[in-house]
């Protein structure tokens, strides 16, 4: 086995677990389900049926990955944050008879490459987060998060830039439009709202 699954973790023998990566105690992977290589899955967490994750993800303790959720290479998923999968929940049909498997649609949540989701945000599909993008912890995401965006709050907006390096972009006093990272010296330029790294 090129893989670490813990004894009291529930992984189903459909998924596919990537080489190298860790699923932690209590944590369950449920049929169909597709890991790539160098992945934790942490204590608790959940990963719903079908959903696609990419290379090196990281999914914190007792997250709720809810399918048809797909995480690109990269991708942070914090502590007990949750991608929803019902627009429109409920128990129960208008005629009183409780809902089953086949009685609603499912929709999901796309995080791209390299972005982060902070402690209990929710993502309220169906969304997609940019690559890069990071939500602060308690957000609750109800549009589509730009690349490279800094959303926060309920609902969560953007209030600013983040690079690579998930530090808070600042825009250069000489060149409007052109933000820099200040760990990294990286440039990055804004147009129409959108950020492109330079």
């Amino acid at each position: 086995m090129k893989y670490r699954v813990q004894p009291t973790a529930q992984v189903d023998e459909s998924a596919e677990i990537g080489e190298g990566s860790s699923v932690w105690e209590l944590a369950q992977i449920r049929e169909g389900a597709r890991l790539g290589q160098a992945c934790v899955i942490g204590r608790g967490a959940y990963v719903g049926t079908g959903v696609r994750i990419g290379d090196n993800v990281k999914i914190q303790n007792y997250a709720l990955v809810y399918e048809p959720a797909e995480l690109g290479d990269g991708v942070f998923i914090g502590p007990a944050v949750v991608l929803t999968n019902d627009h429109n929940p409920r128990s129960v049909a208008p005629d009183g008879t409780q809902k089953r498997g086949g009685d609603w649609e499912a929709v999901g949540v796309r995080v791209e490459e390299g972005a982060s989701l902070g402690a209990r945000s929710v993502c309220v599909a169906p969304v997609r987060i940019g690559r890069w993008a990071m939500v602060a912890a308690g957000a609750v995401v109800t549009k589509d998060v730009p690349d490279f965006a800094l959303v926060v709050g309920v609902p969560a907006r953007r209030i600013g830039w983040v690079g690579h390096s998930g530090v808070r972009l600042v825009e250069r006093e000489d060149a409007p439009g052109t933000w820099e990272c200040p760990r990294t010296g990286a440039a990055y330029e804004e147009k129409d709202g959108v950020l492109t790294a330079r």
